[in-house]
């Protein structure tokens, strides 16, 4: 697990809710804090579709894209005075996480294991800070998926532009 306080909030936040940076994951929930608090829970209902939509190729994930639920997230943020809190908890879209740790030539114990890599983002007034974090299947012993996730994400933010000071 990797926690890294972010140094530009305001860059953070135009890349969250306005770039496609964070457009490789899935939320599995958001908790927005302003004159009200909300709260988006990120898993598909899918018998709210008809029969001929709920298939793999129609809703290929159990939870929502960001991509499609940042607009609301950005309507529930945006105005003239700053949140009092939000959390995001994304969970990075199964083929990529796949190929990463392909890429990386992980055991295949262990990427069979694998739930999902997990990021959050939480923002507290005065600070925002993200954890990573892995889900498993069962449980494992080898952290090799952690510490490529880690690694990875460190490398993806640099990347993005995205200061931060490790805690």
């Amino acid at each position: 697990m990797l926690a890294l306080q972010i140094t530009s909030l305001k860059l953070l936040m135009n890349q969250l809710l306005g770039g496609d940076t964070f457009d490789i994951f899935l939320l599995e929930e958001a908790v927005i804090t302003t004159a009200n608090t909300y709260t988006i829970d990120g898993h598909i209902n899918k018998d709210f579709y008809p029969l001929e939509e709920r298939g793999a190729d129609c809703l290929p994930y159990e939870l929502q894209p960001w991509s499609e639920l940042k607009g609301l997230c950005f309507q529930l943020i945006k105005g003239k005075h700053t949140p009092l809190f939000f959390k995001f908890v994304f969970h990075l879209k199964p083929e990529k996480a796949a190929a990463l740790l392909s890429k990386q030539g992980a055991d295949t114990a262990v990427t069979d294991a694998l739930k999902s890599m997990v990021l959050n983002i939480r923002y507290d007034g005065t600070k925002a800070v993200l954890t990573t974090g892995t889900s498993y299947h069962t449980f494992v012993m080898d952290k090799e998926a952690d510490v490529i996730w880690d690694k990875t994400l460190v490398k993806y933010l640099a990347g993005k532009g995205i200061a931060y000071e490790e805690l």
